[in-house]
């Protein structure tokens, strides 16, 4: 499978992709900009929430290799992000039984791949991550995904704490997987309409959003090492939720 994201340059060029509504995935911008051009490309990226990343020039001369890049670049989405509230109405008129996934910043893209993988496999609605400090659907993540980035609905949002908060007022229950609990992933409910959260690879569900959820659960583990690959127990919790749902 041979994808790769698009690379653009240059502040002008930039601009015309973010007015065509290209769905611009990341833009990098050189540090200490200044300039009319310039404060226009960032009220743009502001108005339409895209995520930043501020770089040394050094990086900005390894994406564009021949330099010619005016202090800025960025990449364009390989897919169409959808919007999470317009997917949530549609899953309600679909009577089935929901099951949305949550990433809390997982940051590796195979990571996100093998899970995006996994979702498909596993019938997920959708899955929402955060515009800031989540893993980029590249080349990398698509590949992983074996295709399924195509296939499921992923849904970008500002902080996941609002999508929580949604959620719940259609009563659908919010189960993060985390390790600070005493309560076993197989005595959750999963025939109820449900999200389930994975958090980061190195800090787990961020704690603000652990407050907020409805059911903590965890994986036993039976040998010494403490945990899962993110993608492998984001697996096992998809996995009985389909045979709770398929008994």
């Amino acid at each position: 499978m041979e994808i790769k994201s698009s690379k653009i340059f240059g502040i002008r060029a930039i601009i015309e992709a973010i007015n065509s509504g290209a769905t611009i995935q990341k833009v990098y911008l050189q540090k200490g900009l200044t300039g009319n051009l310039f404060s226009e490309l960032n009220g743009l990226i502001k108005a339409h929430k895209i995520s930043t990343s501020h770089v040394p020039v050094e990086k900005l001369n390894h994406l564009s290799k021949d330099n010619n890049h005016q202090g800025v670049a960025a990449t364009i989405s390989p897919i169409d992000f959808h919007d999470f509230e317009t997917l949530l109405e549609k899953v309600k008129k679909s009577n089935t039984t929901p099951l949305f996934l949550l990433l809390d910043q997982i940051t590796d893209v195979r990571n996100f791949g093998a899970i995006i993988r996994t979702a498909e496999c596993t019938g997920v609605d959708g899955i929402i991550i955060q515009n800031q400090g989540s893993a980029p659907l590249n080349a990398d993540a698509i590949k992983t995904s074996a295709g399924a980035a195509f296939k499921v609905p992923i849904c970008r949002v500002d902080h996941l704490k609002d999508v929580i908060y949604i959620l719940q007022a259609e009563e659908i229950q919010l189960v993060a997987a985390t390790e600070k609990t005493d309560d076993s992933l197989y005595t959750v409910d999963f025939k109820k309409p449900t999200a389930i959260i994975m958090g980061s690879e190195h800090r787990g569900v961020n704690p603000s959003i652990l407050k907020l959820v409805d059911e903590k659960a965890k994986l036993p583990l039976l040998g010494e090492i403490e945990s899962l690959n993110v993608s492998v127990a984001c697996g096992a919790f998809l996995y009985e939720c389909v045979r709770q749902r398929k008994v």
